[in-house]
């Protein structure tokens, strides 16, 4: 080969390895000004960690977050705040530079020849400050906690815990222990013996049980540690931020220096003795402080994660063309600094919550508030969390997710047991964290003969179904990923036998057949979504019990034996028949065959469209879909792009291009806060992680569509948009094309044999 061939060859393979770095830099936020108030902070994390970091008032500041740091009344505590100041201040003079290294996953802070780094490991819990400077300078370190002393709440305050707007009891946030340990500061919230965990069990009549049942709350401990190098304890001073009063524990420099490094370690355990989780901390600190290749490891697994997957829009920069890719990264960066938590990302704000009264002036309570709780669970909002997952290729983020259900599956199937002597896992709507209804939802003035097993809610009764979405992606999990899910198998099939035993239960309850003159089962009492209430066979519920057995009966053998496979044959049989009405002489999808009332906005009747996949492009009944879409009255009353809304699927769904645009974009433009992936609050509270999640899914529908063996390129995509993206297929398939001009220009699908199942819709 001649060299200057190979030059080129080399130049060609490294201008293609280096174009999603290129790419995503365009997308890194850069602010020249500082900020007003933590309102306006920007994300960083890694691992489970998440910080909100802004410069004010010459000051930089980070609030404290982790993974599952629950305290008594299944609050999501951050664990402080963290505030540095320099001296002499390079901010001072208006230099300034605040930027978001995405590639990276680090924030650094610059003016007048010092430059100050905050990153967090991914693979240990510790958190590093780095400040350098061309002179030596003075570096204060203070750490802020609110939690310095007990705290009462009342009112909308307890909106943030399981109690909500029911306490039962006077509810105290109890004082954390801070104390200077020679030049450290070591922090921890240590929950005592009684819990919300204990309130709730008395309450659901299972106390018989408990010694039986799964317990996240019983000896949590959460906290940490802060080290530096050539600094000492300065005292301790008190303030006050927005709305709330601290106390402050300072390290201050012991003499100027050009170099300053700050190691912050976070830990959260169930262990008896403190002592015992105080050294668990100290190792895992000298574990990150020990590890040289830990900072090396972090720039690793950041760049590859943004080699898995992408979405780019080919327009000129901040026109919301060009906003919905960028904020499509920023938020899909958001969701990868909770990869390796214990607990799943939570939809009403994540990682990244900051006071609230910056996302409701009337909520003027401390930085740990954030609305709808933060033990509590709602899985109609968090499964728009995780779906999109599967198409980015973070197959790996989706396990906290997966985990939770895991965990709290014997407390579910216990409950079933007890309240109705039959099998199967029963997941209620407002699920807390150990698996049981949140007592609030379940109701704490209950008819005397009410079941017990049942929550007494206009807006959650008889909605078991929200579960059955995890069952797909947990079974989505080995089509995409080509991971092994035998663990899983037992959970998925706890759901289906909850349905089975349960509808039969019941019809038992109303007289002396179990199943309708046709064999199926009769879904009554149910509910679509919490919007139909009361409803005979909703058809959200039978699309996804429809599907779920499909797709488990086409697993590999070596998962199900012949014996398992026959009775999930069975149970299909059973399941009963989609119902449609005419609406303006079209028939369209119902939301099921009869309903009592109408308590929400959601659109279920849609759900068979998504998640389900029932009817699609290429499907017998697209048209049924399209009318349900155009002329449903409910459908049409509800329709919006604001926060858990997933109308921009739906048309994407359909092959509505200009439709799921519009909406899509809608979405995921610019959030109107300075951190343009900080939608909300929607309906829930900001950041809006499940806003987001819909977001991406419906960009990555309009894209890539998958049915079986077919592979849909741009099937809602309009043709006069420039994009170019790298998603996940099934069969563990990675395909990448480009759109300029309306004509495909470059595509790659891995592996090649997979080439033949696409169809290119631009070309149609």
């Amino acid at each position: 080969m001649k060299k200057q061939t190979l030059y080129s060859l080399i130049f060609i393979i490294t201008l293609r390895l280096t174009a999603v770095a290129q790419d995503i830099k365009q997308y890194h936020p850069v602010w020249l000004t500082q900020s007003k108030n933590s309102g306006e902070s920007m994300p960083c994390g890694g691992g489970d960690i998440g910080l909100n970091v802004w410069t004010e008032d010459n000051d930089i500041l980070f609030y404290l977050s982790k993974s599952g740091t629950f305290d008594e009344h299944n609050m999501l505590l951050k664990l402080g705040r963290v505030r540095i100041k320099l001296s002499p201040n390079p901010f001072a003079n208006g230099a300034f530079k605040q930027e978001l290294h995405l590639k990276e996953g680090f924030i650094t802070i610059d003016g007048d020849g010092t430059s100050v780094k905050i990153s967090v490991d991914v693979f240990h819990p510790n958190i590093r400050v780095e400040v350098r400077s061309k002179k030596a300078i003075h570096t204060q370190l203070i750490y802020e906690s609110w939690r310095y002393q007990d705290r009462s709440l009342k009112g909308k305050a307890n909106n943030a815990n399981s109690w909500k707007w029911a306490p039962q009891e006077p509810v105290v946030v109890y004082a954390d222990s801070i104390t200077f340990e020679q030049t450290n500061i070591l922090f921890y919230h240590r929950n005592r013996k009684q819990t919300v965990f204990d309130a709730t069990v008395k309450q659901q009549g299972l106390a018989n049980i408990q010694d039986s049942l799964y317990n996240p709350l019983a000896h949590l401990t959460s906290g940490g540690i802060i080290s530096a190098n050539n600094m000492k304890a300065a005292g301790i001073q008190t303030g006050k931020y927005l709305d709330t009063d601290f106390k402050a524990w300072r390290l201050s420099s012991i003499k100027p220096s050009k170099y300053q490094q700050i190691n912050i370690t976070l830990y959260r355990a169930q262990t008896v003795n403190i002592q015992t989780w105080k050294n668990e901390l100290k190792e895992a600190q000298l574990k990150a402080l020990k590890d040289k290749k830990a900072e090396e490891n972090t720039l690793s697994w950041w760049r590859n994660y943004w080699q898995r997957s992408y979405i780019y829009t080919k327009a000129a920069e901040n026109t919301e063309d060009w906003q919905i890719g960028r904020n499509y990264q920023l938020f899909r960066y958001m969701l990868g600094c909770n990869a390796f938590g214990q607990w799943p990302t939570k939809f009403n704000g994540g990682l990244f919550t900051y006071d609230p009264s910056l996302t409701d002036s009337t909520q003027k309570f401390t930085p740990d508030f954030r609305n709808w709780g933060g033990g509590t669970h709602t899985a109609q909002n968090q499964r728009l969390v995780y779906w999109p997952m599967l198409k980015s290729g973070d197959f790996d983020l989706m396990l906290p997710q997966f985990n939770f259900y895991l965990n709290a599956l014997k407390n579910a199937e216990l409950r079933t047991q007890f309240y109705w002597k039959h099998k199967g896992a029963s997941f209620t709507e407002q699920l807390e964290n150990f698996g049981l209804p949140n007592p609030a939802e379940y109701g704490w003035k209950r008819p005397a003969d009410y079941d017990k097993g049942m929550e007494y809610n206009a807006w959650l009764e008889y909605e078991w179904d929200t579960v059955l979405e995890f069952c797909m992606m947990m079974l989505e999990h080995e089509n995409y990923a080509g991971k092994n899910i035998q663990k899983y198998i037992p959970f998925i099939e706890s759901c289906l036998t909850f349905f089975n035993e349960h509808y039969t239960y019941l019809a038992k309850q109303r007289g002396s057949k179990t199943l309708d003159a046709n064999g199926h089962l009769i879904l009554y009492p149910g509910s679509a979504a919490e919007t139909y209430k009361m409803t005979y066979n909703s058809n959200s519920t039978i699309a996804a019990l429809k599907t779920v057995l499909e797709r488990l009966l086409v697993l590999h053998n070596t998962y199900l034996s012949a014996t398992q496979k026959t009775q999930w044959e069975t149970m299909l049989k059973r399941i009963p028949p989609i119902s449609y009405r005419v609406v303006n002489g079209k028939t369209t999808i119902t939301p099921a065959k009869l309903w009592e009332r109408i308590n929400n906005t959601e659109t279920p009747q849609l759900y068979p469209v998504y998640p389900w996949g029932i009817f699609g492009l290429g499907k017998a009944g697209l048209d049924t879909a399209i009318h349900t879409y155009t002329y449903d009255p409910d459908a049409l009353k509800f329709r919006s792009h604001v926060g858990w809304k997933q109308d921009n699927i739906f048309a994407a769904r359909l092959g509505l291009a200009d439709e799921a645009y519009r909406l899509t974009t809608l979405k995921l433009k610019d959030s109107g806060r300075r951190f343009p992936a900080f939608w909300g609050p929607g309906f829930d509270w900001t950041p809006d992680h499940n806003w987001g999640g819909s977001g991406m899914i419906g960009l990555q529908e309009m894209l890539m569509q998958c049915d079986g063996d077919k592979i849909m390129l741009f099937p809602a995509w309009p043709k006069n948009k420039d994009v170019s993206f790298k998603l996940h297929a099934p069969k563990q398939t990675i395909v990448e094309a480009s759109l300029k001009n309306g004509k495909l220009k470059h595509l790659k699908v891995t592996p090649e044999n997979r080439r033949k199942d696409i169809i290119n819709f631009i070309e149609q």
